[in-house]
């Protein structure tokens, strides 16, 4: 099974919580997950005092997906999340597996995914939770 850097927006309670569902339904399937928002609970991260946390924080996310072997990107939202979309492209740029989650049915004005991010999930965009599970199962 796949190590995974869980790449999603972590700003409200609804995206903590589906985050916090999809990496446990993740860990159930046999995968080792990171997720971001586990890993920062008492690092301040306030523009004005956080510099040093800020800092801390960017450096462990980048290690873990030094040392994942898949990206999960979740595109759900009106647009990506910035952080998620760095993060894809830190994976991509290292050749890490990179797979993406669109469960969101709303679509860009130009009828599609940005062709950079699609470019970049190279293995695939699941539209469904099931189907990113099937598609995780069928790469490992």
């Amino acid at each position: 099974m796949a190590t995974i850097y869980f790449a999603a927006p972590m700003f409200c309670q609804a995206e903590l919580d589906f985050n916090e569902l999809l990496a446990l339904l993740l860990r159930e399937n046999g995968h080792e997950v990171y997720l971001p928002q586990e890993n920062t609970p008492d690092v301040d991260l306030s523009p004005e005092t956080g510099k040093a946390g800020r800092r801390s924080v960017f450096l462990e996310d980048i290690t873990a997906i030094d040392n994942c072997d898949t990206l999960l990107f979740i595109m759900d939202g009106r647009v990506p999340d910035e952080g998620a979309c760095f993060e894809l492209g830190y994976a991509y740029a290292k050749c890490k597996t990179c797979v993406g989650l669109k469960t969101d049915v709303r679509m860009s004005e130009l009828g599609g995914d940005n062709m950079m991010l699609e470019g970049a999930l190279h293995y695939g965009i699941a539209r469904s939770v099931p189907e990113l599970l099937e598609l995780l199962e069928g790469m490992y």
